[in-house]
């Protein structure tokens, strides 16, 4: 059998060739979304500056809840100082040290800001060049309040040696001189000062943060790694163990803190040296499944449509092999292998286009600053023997699905309907179509109900599902409209219009097919793009009705704002409202339907002065409430059960604490500032740098104010002030990262759908050879046929762009009515035409070429060669 369908397969080469480019572009695809998959589960970043330490004592970086996938939380944790002295007693352990993280920068001599890598973590204590790998250090450790030790890639910037005078600015006080004492040759060595004054500069001495270090760094004898790790992490069993029966008389530190205490080595130190880019891998394994789902639903479409059209053009072949006595079983295998065997040439070369194509979207990601350049890709075989199941399976469904009429029917009426299709288009299948575009009618309802990033999603899914409904009914509705088309026909019709109508007539499943891959690609660009614009003009909106404030004051290059900033802008003439805003990440918890459900995303931290700045379109509650331990929520958190006004929910801040803040206030425009709104008393210690981002400034709107806040910016190093309206948000050329990502992807898939339908609508036009012979030899002249050909084209074509028209018109009219209340999406004005004109040229093209091919060669040749 696996001879026979070798042979059969060289008789069918263009057929084949889709069924490969099929095979093809579904292994590049699978194979690469199983690298950032596999990614976001094992790959690890670099240790840094943690590389000298081989154990790392911290809090858990992620938040685990059942089943679920870990939640990485990007805040820094804290660890109880107390452990240093304690874990320095370990036998194996050489050093032991309470390393220290705050905002730090120096600023050179124009007064301007000298960038580093993350101003947040920037400043450190002398003890953390015990953490370096081979340290070159020129100069003396900082003994006093006025010294401090540079990195010399920071001091080769400025300018700057041992012994200058240099301004710096730290933990969000103002600029102070100190005097370079040395400068040490490693990376990732930051600021340094002595460690009393970095406990004091970071709020170690007192405060919420009092008595705690960010992590303890343990080194280590040779070959003792692992045994101090394990007694580490007895340590700290011993320490959870007694502070849970002294919390009477333990601090808040000490009681909260070591209950989340990990020990790490190896690879596992990239995590905590850089939490904050940890997440990362999150997001990798967010885009790698919510790409997972449509390209399997596509490849899946594609497959089957290129095995229809391969399979159909050996129904001939079929049905004489069921006439010389094949049973159905052995067609089906005589299929399945012929298909197997294309998969298995075209999937190996798909699999290595995947890996390649893993790298160059990992590029991407990193150009847009998505992930740090610093997260690597993890490649091993596990995603192409992941593809090969998954394709292999596929092609097997496929392949026996399609040869499943061929096989079951006598063999008598296989061989008569070899030559011509079944009169009558199956009714199950058009009423099963008409029931999935019911479905994806209904699915499309989600945005009006749901006016978040996810609802916009059903957009998308509801145009595929109607899609794929239109390739099951498309047989008895092209039959329809054929046959109303041929009793509309006048008398006096040229002969390639009555050819071609009569073509529609009898071939409507081959027509439908084609149709309907080509209206699938109309669908899927458009839903996928206009629901991505749609959500981000939506988003624009929300911010540019909410935000009060004409102008935003940062520091970017200072890890957050100083203190006094906030008075100093308050006291500026022409200012009438300013208030500090932040955001963090928080993971809420709750049930739906009786079942727990996580949820991570991000939040603003305000005050109660933010309603001066700021209009959420509060619908309950108020924003001047918006203190202690008090949340806003939007009113699809509001949705949630125990979630409204009043009510006391569950959330997990940044950096693994678990608090369960009041709601007092409820508002509508979650697109434009996020689900949750934390109060500046509850964020307050729960983040890394510990500063205002920004601050938000409404004026009276004159020059003068304009040119007081300028002022004000210019005179202190590393402020920023901008407009808050910085564009329209509507265009392209304004769109986030994650909005580019997404259209880079739709352009890939389009890619690969458009070149599957090319292939397929070659193949058709191919295996026409012997109808187009038959009609030369009655005396069709080739004009003629080419007329009748390209009217077909224009058939297909017209059809397509109609129906994935209607098919996306209901769901993006809904989209439009959810998010902007009117019944039209948000997009570019050319999208329309270009997919028009995308669909039309791919029709003409791809049956014009193969029709030319066909007229070269002799009937009688075409004939024989076809018997």
């Amino acid at each position: 059998m696996l001879h026979l369908a070798v042979r059969m397969a060289g008789h069918r080469i263009t057929a084949l060739l889709a069924v490969a480019c099929a095979v093809l572009g579904g292994a590049a695809l699978i194979t690469g979304t199983g690298v950032l998959a596999e990614s976001g589960f094992r790959s690890q970043l670099p240790a840094g500056r943690l590389a000298g330490a081989e154990v790392v004592v911290s809090t858990e970086q992620s938040f685990s809840s059942g089943p679920d996938l870990p939640i990485a939380l990007p805040e820094r944790g804290t660890v109880p100082a107390e452990l240093v002295d304690e874990l320095a007693q370990l036998p194996g352990v050489t050093a032991a040290v309470g390393d220290i993280s705050f905002p730090a920068a120096l600023v050179d001599a124009d007064g301007q800001v000298v960038p580093t890598q993350d101003p947040r973590t920037a400043g450190h204590g002398w003890s953390s060049t015990k953490l370096l790998v081979d340290a070159k250090v020129d100069g003396s450790a900082p003994a006093g309040t006025g010294e401090v030790a540079l990195d010399s890639a920071t001091a080769a910037t400025a300018g700057v040696q041992v012994g200058d005078k240099v301004e710096v600015v730290a933990a969000g006080r103002a600029a102070a001189a100190y005097r370079v004492t040395a400068l040490v040759d490693a990376p990732d060595t930051g600021i340094l000062f002595a460690d009393p004054t970095a406990v004091r500069l970071s709020g170690r001495a007192d405060g919420e943060r009092a008595g705690t270090v960010d992590l303890v760094a343990l080194r280590t004898e040779p070959g003792t790694e692992a045994s101090v790790a394990a007694a580490a992490r007895e340590k700290i069993k011993d320490t959870r163990k007694g502070t849970a029966k002294n919390t009477s008389t333990s601090t808040a530190a000490e009681a909260n803190a070591p209950a989340g205490l990990i020990v790490s080595t190896g690879s596992e130190r990239g995590d905590i040296a850089s939490p904050g880019a940890g997440a990362a891998r999150s997001l990798l394994i967010l885009l790698a499944s919510s790409l997972g789902g449509i390209i399997m639903l596509i490849i899946g479409f594609v497959m089957a449509s290129a095995l229809a059209v391969s399979i159909g053009g050996q129904r001939r072949d079929l049905a004489l092999m069921r006439a010389v006595g094949a049973t159905p079983k052995q067609i089906r295998r005589l299929a399945a292998g012929q298909a197997s065997i294309i998969a298995a040439v075209a999937v190996v070369p798909g699999v290595g286009l995947g890996y390649l194509l893993a790298g160059q979207f990992r590029r991407m990601l990193v150009d847009r600053e998505v992930i740090p350049e610093t997260l690597p890709l993890t490649f091993s075989p596990l995603p192409a023997l992941a593809t090969v199941l998954l394709l292999g399976l596929a092609v097997q469904v496929s392949a026996r699905s399609a040869a499943w009429r061929a096989s079951r029917m006598p063999a008598t009426e296989a061989v008569a309907e070899s030559r011509s299709e079944p009169r009558t288009p199956s009714k199950m299948r058009a009423r099963f179509g008409l029931l999935l575009i019911v479905a994806a009618t209904t699915l499309s309802v989600v945005p009006l109900l749901s006016r978040t990033v996810l609802g916009a999603t059903a957009t998308s899914m509801a145009g595929i599902i109607g899609a794929i409904g239109l390739a099951l009914a498309g047989p008895a509705l092209v039959r329809g409209i054929g046959d109303a088309a041929g009793r509309r026909l006048r008398p006096g019709v040229s002969a390639p219009t009555w050819l071609a109508v009569s073509n529609i007539r009898g071939y409507a499943l081959r027509l439908s097919g084609v149709v309907s891959a080509l209206a699938m690609a109309v669908v899927f660009v458009l839903t996928y793009t206009l629901a991505q614009t749609t959500v981000m003009s939506a988003t624009a909106q929300d911010t540019r009705t909410g935000t009060l404030a004409q102008q935003r004051l940062t520091a970017p290059g200072l890890g957050g704002l100083p203190a006094g900033t906030l008075a100093a802008v308050t006291r500026t003439s022409g200012v009438e409202a300013a208030a500090p805003v932040s955001d963090t990440t928080v993971i809420r918890e709750y049930e739906q339907f009786g079942d727990p459900v996580v949820e991570s995303g991000s939040a603003m931290v305000l005050t109660p002065a933010a309603s001066g700045v700021l209009d959420l379109g509060v619908r309950d509650g108020s924003l001047a409430r918006l203190k202690g331990d008090t949340v806003a929520v939007s009113t699809e958190v509001a949705r949630s059960p125990g979630s409204g006004l009043g009510s006391r929910i569950t959330l997990v801040l940044g950096d693994g604490t678990r608090v369960s803040p009041k709601v007092v206030a409820v508002y509508d425009r979650a697109l434009g500032f996020g689900p949750i709104a934390l109060s500046h008393d509850l964020a307050a210690g729960h983040t890394t740098a510990g500063l205002d981002q920004s601050v938000l400034v409404r004026t009276d709107g004159t020059d003068k104010a304009q040119r007081a806040l300028t002022a004000l910016a210019a005179a202190r190093p590393g402020l920023a002030l901008a407009p808050t309206d910085t564009g329209s948000g509507d265009s392209l050329s304004d769109a986030p990262p994650t909005v580019w990502i997404n259209l880079a992807l739709i352009v890939v898939l389009l890619g690969y759908l458009l070149l599957s339908i090319a292939n397929k609508l070659v193949a058709t036009t191919a295996q026409r050879q012997g109808e187009i012979a038959t009609l030369r030899l009655n005396g069709t002249t080739p004009r003629q046929i080419l007329a009748m050909m390209r009217r077909e084209a224009a058939v297909i074509g017209a059809a397509a762009l109609t129906a994935g028209l209607l098919l996306s018109a209901i769901p993006l009219a809904l989209l439009g009515i959810g998010f902007l209340d009117r019944p039209w999406p948000a997009g570019p004005v050319w999208l329309l035409p270009a997919v028009a004109l995308t669909v039309i040229c791919t029709a003409f093209i791809t049956v014009e070429l193969p029709t030319r091919q066909a007229l070269r060669t002799a009937p009688a040749h075409a004939l024989s060669a076809r018997e």
